[in-house]
């Protein structure tokens, strides 16, 4: 970051500006838009140069043949490469990530495909942990086999020898390129130890001459309750779909990693027209300005929520909120990695599926909908939604069961959530209530 650069003023004297306060002005100059508060949506597809010679440098630079000026991605072209409101949360998103740069996409799948694409070459291996969410799982099983990229995985996050063995066991079918990880997973919460992974890569680069790259799908958490880059992972990927969109209401996806590891994918985000408009660009500008507060508010909600399903007093209610999770190997980790639990997690109830439609159709507030992280309380039932397409003993292995349930804690006053769930609780499990 320029610090002689007002529009991008990190620091008064020695003291360094919280993300929150840099989300409301930091890559932004007034001054450039007629002294726009704000800045303006900027619906253009191309850019007019001064001179030839800055044309001419601008597409040596973001073609790679040149470098860009320090702190810079490159002039402005077009906007399938890059626009101002593409770049000014670039910037931002940042700051919260605590990376050095962000790439964003078109979508949380448009990330992960500009990833996987810029870094995986046929005969490569890709190792992930399980479950993904079914998207993520639907590319890396199905899709990248068809290109000679074969996959491998690990269960548990949490154990150090079993992560290695895994990646020893995939690298017998080549070579292990990366390593994609989700953690907290949907809709699980379980986690991946990142300093224990780290490790495990060392010994695998001692071994092999070659260190796998690590991804880590950073929805769930960040960046307000987790930052994943700071803790060693290459590249850290964001369906900003979720919390960081915050509201419902767009699509989209980010990576977060060094400037040097971004190129490749940039490059690939210019090469498929996988760049985001300039309108969802500018809500996401928007929703930046709120998201630690929302955040935190839906995440001291989601505990109340999570207390009261755990004792309810209508049927046994196993919960998946990090906060109630019974495992000192996993609270180590989230202790170590995590700032707070965010407001998605999951229980599971010993039922059929049939039950579990019963009680979501019981509900009055909570929507059934996919996706989280909005403003609205969502419910999901991933085995029958977003985990339909993983095969059955799959879902079995990762505990996505039929008895398991999906909340996403929005901003309506808990008490009501509370109420809501009690009655459909009641109504559907009570059998005095008739």
């Amino acid at each position: 970051m320029a610090n002689d650069t007002n529009y991008k003023k990190d620091k008064i004297g020695n003291h360094a500006l919280k993300p929150e306060t840099m989300m409301m002005s930091y890559g932004y100059n007034p001054q450039f838009s007629e002294g726009s508060v704000k800045p303006p949506v900027f619906l253009t597809s191309t850019f007019a140069y001064q001179t030839p010679e800055e044309g001419e440098e601008s597409f040596h630079i973001m073609a790679g043949r040149k470098p860009a000026p320090e702190g810079n991605v490159g002039g402005l072209i077009y906007s399938r490469f890059n626009h101002p409101n593409v770049e000014i949360i670039e910037d931002r998103l940042s700051l919260f990530e605590g990376s050095e740069s962000s790439v964003i996409c078109s979508s949380g799948m448009g990330a992960i495909s500009a990833i996987l694409l810029a870094y995986l070459r046929p005969g490569d291996v890709i190792v992930q942990s399980a479950p993904l969410y079914g998207g993520t799982e639907t590319l890396i099983r199905k899709f990248l086999p068809q290109f000679n990229i074969q996959t491998g995985e690990f269960h548990n996050g949490l154990d150090e020898a079993g992560m290695l063995s895994a990646l020893r066991e995939a690298g017998n079918k080549g070579r292990v390129a990366m390593v994609f990880i989700e953690s907290p997973a949907n809709p699980t919460n379980s986690l991946v130890d990142f300093a224990a992974l780290n490790r495990v890569l060392d010994v695998i680069e001692r071994e092999t001459g070659h260190r796998p790259l690590s991804v880590c799908d950073n929805t769930l958490m960040g960046p307000v309750f987790q930052q994943v880059v700071p803790h060693g992972i290459d590249m850290a990927m964001y369906s900003l779909t979720k919390y960081v969109g915050g509201h419902s209401d767009l699509v989209a996806g980010a990576v977060c990693g060094s400037r040097d590891m971004l190129k490749a994918v940039r490059a690939t985000r210019g090469a498929l027209g996988l760049n985001l408009d300039p309108h969802t660009s500018w809500m996401i500008s928007r929703s930046l300005e709120t998201l630690s507060i929302r955040m935190q508010r839906a995440a001291d909600s989601g505990r109340k929520v999570a207390q009261w399903i755990a004792d309810n007093p209508y049927i046994k209610a196993t919960i998946l909120h990090p906060d109630f999770i019974e495992n000192d190997a996993y609270q180590s980790v989230y202790k170590r990695q995590c700032l707070g639990p965010s407001s998605t997690f999951s229980f599971v109830l010993d039922i059929s599926k049939a039950d579990a439609f019963r009680f979501i159709n019981n509900l009055s507030i909570f929507k059934s909908a996919v996706s989280l992280g909005g403003t609205e309380s969502l419910v999901c039932h991933p085995g029958s939604t977003t985990h339909s397409g993983v095969a059955p003993d799959m879902r079995a292995k990762f505990g996505v069961t039929d008895g398991l349930i999906r909340l996403s804690i929005g901003l309506e006053h808990p008490d009501d959530l509370i109420v809501d769930l009690d009655n459909a609780f009641k109504i559907t499990f009570d059998s005095t209530s008739d």
